[in-house]
């Protein structure tokens, strides 16, 4: 399956997502690896739908709409390769686990496959892990195979709570962990994607959030071990990799 973006150029969907030894070398594979992402708490049903349209054209792996958006959301993808991912205990974290399970639940009763959940950093701040894992595992459970994304707030954290929030997760059965919301102190660091890979199996995914708005720095993220890339820049960040990565021609 094939769709167009704003410029009317093709981008293939269903590529596979970009692997850490494996960095895009196309705008399709770039795109794979995207989170195209509308958390403003403005945003109308028109916008919504023109943000998951957005998506489709360009092939991304996900679309992250605030939680009431689901139904409408997943609406406008259904049948397509693109999931509904929404936020749970936005964008602070501090809720309680019963609480982001009950919303977690909710969102996948509605359509969505992929939930960014956001940690309750106090526990992490006081070294009570068993409390950390409470937190993250209600939603796992509650998100019945869904796909959770476990937001760490990087920018807040130091080194050592990043490595061992990442180490808290991974046990409590979460598919990735993930930089910012977008909403607190810093976004995205190189440094911080290399500490989470470095904390995380294999089978975990990293994903950076927070600042990503041109080419460069996508791909710095991917390089130092990101899976996914949260951005609401999507368009501009590709059309930017085009222009900084163009594809040499074979010769015969």
């Amino acid at each position: 399956m094939r769709a167009t973006n704003n410029r009317g150029r093709l981008y293939a969907r269903g590529t596979p997502k970009v692997a850490m030894s494996n960095l895009p070398r196309t705008v399709a594979e770039l795109a794979r690896a995207m989170d195209h992402t509308l958390l403003d708490p403005d945003a109308t049903p028109d916008r919504i739908r023109a943000v998951c349209t957005e998506g489709l054209r360009l092939g991304v792996a996900a679309v992250c709409i605030p939680p009431v958006y689901v139904p409408l959301a997943a609406e406008v993808l259904a049948g397509e390769d693109v999931a509904v991912c929404t936020v749970v205990g936005f964008p602070h974290g501090n809720h309680t686990p019963a609480t982001k399970a009950a919303e977690a639940a909710e969102a996948v009763g509605a359509g969505a496959e992929e939930i960014d959940m956001v940690l309750f950093r106090g526990p992490l701040h006081a070294g009570d892990d068993e409390a950390v894992l409470r937190d993250v595992s209600a939603v796992v459970e509650a998100a019945e195979g869904a796909k959770v994304k476990v937001i760490l707030e990087t920018g807040a954290l130091s080194d050592d709570e990043i490595a061992r929030a990442c180490r808290l997760a991974a046990r409590a059965g979460a598919a990735f962990v993930k930089t910012s919301t977008g909403f607190g102190p810093g976004g995205a660091t190189v440094e911080a994607v290399r500490r989470m890979r470095e904390s995380v199996p294999d089978h975990v995914g990293v994903k950076a959030s927070g600042g990503i708005r041109d080419a460069a720095t996508a791909v710095a993220m991917l390089s130092a071990g990101a899976t996914r890339l949260g951005v609401s820049r999507t368009v501009s960040i590709l059309e930017d990799f085009e222009r900084t990565h163009p594809r040499k021609e074979r010769t015969s």
